[in-house]
């Protein structure tokens, strides 16, 4: 039988988990971002992408992850940033929503962050459609942008 301490302490616990969120973040340019962490998959290095003919300029085409074949997105050009080379840091974050694989190349991975609620301000609407942007959330003195990856390719046929 648990004791009143133990009990409180596992409530403590469990509120420490609902005020903070994890975030998986990554650079585009200078710029850091993050996405939920229950989102992603795996993380891979780049590798041969085979591309498929009448997609959006930012739909790279399809790689095969054991077997697997995924879509794959450069998010640089999701958000109308130059193309660049790929080189050995970039990354390719499988995220799984609504039950798909998708591949997110970025420039580079960074970490896993946990972020307090407290620190996470959510985004001023600036009456878009295509607003991929969730929240801000402050880490240190500097400033992620956190992404809602189900925005992010919402509408898309992958």
């Amino acid at each position: 039988m648990e004791t009143e301490e133990q009990i409180m302490t596992e409530h403590e616990e469990a509120l420490i988990e609902v005020q903070e969120r994890k975030f998986l973040t990554f650079a585009l340019r200078n710029e850091e971002y993050g996405i939920n962490i229950e989102d992603v998959r795996e993380i891979i290095g780049i590798q041969k992408i085979t591309e498929v003919p009448d997609v959006p300029v930012f739909i790279k085409g399809i790689i095969n992850l054991r077997g697997k074949i995924i879509p794959v997105m450069d998010i640089r050009l999701r958000f109308g940033m130059p193309e660049i080379e790929y080189n050995e840091r970039t990354s390719i974050i499988v995220v799984n929503i609504k039950s798909k694989d998708v591949g997110l190349i970025v420039d580079t991975v960074s970490e896993v962050l946990d972020i307090p609620l407290t620190d996470i301000e959510k985004e001023v609407s600036n009456n878009t459609s295509e607003n991929y942007v969730e929240a801000f959330g402050k880490v240190s003195d500097s400033v992620k942008i956190l992404l809602d990856i189900q925005k992010l390719l919402e509408g898309l046929s992958l």
